[in-house]
């Protein structure tokens, strides 16, 4: 019996080998609701890919827990190239150690394929506050620990977490105050409520421009291209403070090498055309790119980094 049955199964696997991919549509998870930053990432990478690869690669938005819920969806997906996920530092490594009960091993639970955008933090202050340097900032924290107030995403959102690296890194006491999404804090923060943010540069770049809040700083290695005139934090006094929302795109774990690498190759060529790293750009994203290999070690430290930082401020998920 077990003779006849392997003889039957067996001729199955050539043919199942030498079957073009992708020969149907694929999906891409998108672990948030629509119309967030991984939503406007996904939609036009996902119609240029199904331009580049001839089959439809049709976006699916599985919000909740911070991302896991989508993220479980393809964690648990058969590794065949047509479920993938546009995943963020939340999932992919930050969640881990948030949440007391992860429905997946996010270590290996995904094949890396690549990065695909940094948005930037920017320190930004109450356009009505004396601070007009991060210097400011950090003596009148300083001088009254917990009395700045600094609005966030939520606890454990990537806000949150940008505060704790600069608490951490400047030996001050900023008061985290958690809201219901960027959003309202970004409404308070103009209104005077709350004191500062460090916000993704996307969301907070047209409240810069019109002088409704101050820029003293963004956390990256070079000045931006949106922001000229604003320094880096290592230029503003305080270096190895640098940090950023990333986004980038996996597969189910053991899904096969020549795939990831002939989607990594396509992710790479949409992010090179302007009319998709362009529109990127211009919205305060650095673009990404690289190999999968890349894309694995920059989660790798990503991960490391973030351990330290979450264990060390005691952040919870709501």
């Amino acid at each position: 019996m077990l003779r006849r049955t392997l003889l039957a199964v067996l001729p199955a696997f050539p043919a199942l080998a030498q079957s073009p991919w992708p020969s149907r549509p694929m999906r891409l998870i998108v672990p948030f609701p629509p119309g967030g930053l991984a939503d406007q990432l996904a939609r036009p990478l996902a119609a240029r890919l199904t331009q580049v690869l001839g089959q439809p690669m049709v976006v699916e938005n599985r919000p909740g827990a911070g991302g896991n819920l989508g993220a479980d969806v393809v964690a648990k997906a058969a590794p065949d190239g047509y479920s993938w996920l546009l995943g963020s530092i939340g999932p992919l490594a930050a969640n881990q150690f948030l949440f007391p009960g992860m429905p997946f091993d996010t270590r290996s639970a995904f094949a890396p394929v690549s990065l695909l955008v940094n948005t930037p933090k920017v320190i930004v202050v109450n356009r009505d506050r004396p601070w007009r340097t991060l210097a400011d900032l950090l003596a009148a924290a300083r001088a009254r620990p917990g009395a700045v107030q600094a609005g966030s995403a939520g606890n454990g959102s990537s806000l949150h977490i940008a505060l704790a690296l600069l608490n951490r890194a400047a030996g001050v006491d900023i008061l985290h105050v958690p809201y219901r999404g960027a959003a309202p804090a970004v409404t308070d923060l103009v209104g005077g409520q709350i004191d500062m943010m460090v916000d993704n540069l996307p969301n907070i770049l047209g409240q810069i421009r019109a002088g409704s809040v101050r820029a003293l700083a963004v956390a990256t290695e070079a000045r931006l291209p949106q922001l000229p005139d604003v320094p880096t934090t290592a230029e503003a006094g305080l270096p190895g403070l640098v940090f950023g929302t990333w986004f980038g795109l996996v597969a189910p774990a053991r899904t096969p090498p020549e795939i990831v690498d002939r989607m990594s190759a396509a992710v790479d060529a949409a992010l090179r055309d302007p009319e998709i790293g362009g529109r990127f750009a211009e919205q305060g994203a650095v673009i990404g790119g690289g190999t999968p290999e890349a894309f694995a070690a920059f989660i790798t430290a990503q991960t490391t980094m973030l351990d330290g930082v979450i264990r060390g401020a005691g952040i919870r998920a709501e």
